[in-house]
């Protein structure tokens, strides 16, 4: 099948957890043996060149904003100036917002799809794809739907939309605005022939939060579990955080368990591991995290920079992975590498966590740095939860987070399109 797939790109500064799901969907296809070719909007997708193909960036971050504030009427020279690359590398860099305030009217032009601004750039994504003429077309999510409109006036593609997340965005809106936000994706979801989402615990969410929506298909993301085999452990018991270095993702409520871990002196040697990349509006956490921590900097090693292909060598230098969110997530695709290499997870109660560890670790609760401390105390001093927990992580990762079933699945959804 020729798919072509419909994503935000988000600079590549940091792990950005829905990007990477995006990106795992079609890399697994194209391993699979499908025709693939991911379309980026807004910022560029680095380290997937290789399945962006010819395709531009749709929506450039710089000239769409511009443009909204012109009412679509900026002239070619200006556009072609602000999408020229060296300005969306600078976008990227200063990008990493995870607050949808005065975003209202950016984030309901790319739901609603009905100032002139969005339409003239649509119109360019449109002939793209009458130009590619794939077989299916996979939006990337909701907050995106719009698109789906524009398209299906021209041709006739099936479409599929991924459902992932889109609380966390629209839920910082005003409530007004959030409130047509989701009346909106309702109404244009007729034109999409198929919603999937990452877990029994979002499809929930969307069947609440969106009652008139088609029920999505569940299709748990699967990994390359061979990237991230590991083959040993680390010397002294480490924890890790991969993840946005933020407080949303919770890296301070880690930083304050593990200095009470150190303080407790129950795991001797224990270490701290922290990568996935931060972004400028997240400097100020950095420094409160490095003052917690120094006291005992020297167990603790900080990532600075975020890179695709170091990634998967992270969870071979760690022992249990931790990454105490602030918010409800569909699904952690961290768990699913971690699983990969064998690693356990100790995480909050909360959202998807219970359904996606399913025994491969610990759930806490309430989410603070004491009952977090505590559980990670524990499955780092009983020797048998450990390995039962290593050994069902291991096991999921086979039976469910595993690249070649996710290609399976989403090529027979596709096929019966």
């Amino acid at each position: 099948m020729k798919i072509l797939f419909i994503t935000p790109g988000s600079g590549d500064g940091y792990y950005c957890g829905n990007c990477f799901r995006d990106n795992l969907q079609a890399q697994a296809l194209h391993y699979a043996g499908h025709d693939v070719t991911i379309m980026p909007l807004y910022l560029p997708l680095n380290y997937i060149g290789q399945l962006q193909g010819n395709s531009p960036i749709f929506f450039p971050a710089t000239s769409f904003y511009v443009d909204q504030m012109l009412k679509g009427k900026s002239p070619d020279w200006l556009s072609r100036m602000l999408s020229a690359r060296p300005l969306l590398n600078m976008a990227s860099a200063l990008s990493g917002t995870t607050s949808a305030n005065g975003m209202e009217g950016m984030t309901l032009s790319m739901i609603e799809g009905d100032d002139p601004a969005f339409i003239k750039s649509c119109a360019q994504l449109v002939d793209y794809v009458r130009q590619e003429k794939p077989d299916v077309i996979q939006l990337s999510s909701t907050l995106i739907i719009g698109i789906a409109r524009e398209i299906r006036k021209a041709v006739d593609i099936p479409i599929v939309c991924s459902i992932q997340d889109e609380e966390v965005w629209l839920d910082g809106l005003e409530k007004q605005y959030a409130d047509r936000a989701w009346n909106s994706i309702t109404e244009y979801s007729r034109y999409v022939d198929k919603f999937i989402t990452t877990s029994r615990y979002y499809a929930d969410i969307a069947a609440r939060r969106m009652p008139g929506l088609p029920q999505p298909e569940i299709i748990y993301p699967g990994i390359d579990t061979e990237r991230y085999a590991a083959q040993s452990w680390p010397e002294h018991p480490t924890i890790g955080f991969f993840y946005r270095m933020n407080s949303l993702d919770g890296l301070d409520i880690l930083a304050d368990a593990f200095v009470l871990l150190k303080q407790r002196g129950t795991i001797p040697d224990l270490k701290l591991r922290i990568g996935g990349g931060y972004m400028s509006p997240d400097k100020s956490l950095m420094r409160q995290v490095r003052h917690t921590l120094k006291p005992y900097s020297d167990d603790v090693t900080i990532e600075e920079e975020y890179s695709w292909l170091r990634h998967p060598g992270f969870y071979r230098d760690i022992t249990v992975l931790s990454n105490p969110l602030r918010f409800n997530e569909g699904v952690g695709l961290y768990l699913c590498e971690a699983f990969a290499a064998g690693r356990p997870a100790v995480e909050p109660a909360t959202g998807s966590f219970p359904e996606i560890l399913d025994g491969a670790g610990l759930t806490y609760s309430p989410n603070t740095p004491a009952a977090l401390a505590d559980a990670l105390e524990r499955i780092l001093t009983d020797r048998d939860l450990f390995d039962r927990s290593s050994a069902r992580a291991l096991e999921l990762s086979q039976t469910r987070y595993n690249a070649t079933l996710y290609a399976q699945s989403l090529a027979a959804l596709y096929s019966t399109l």
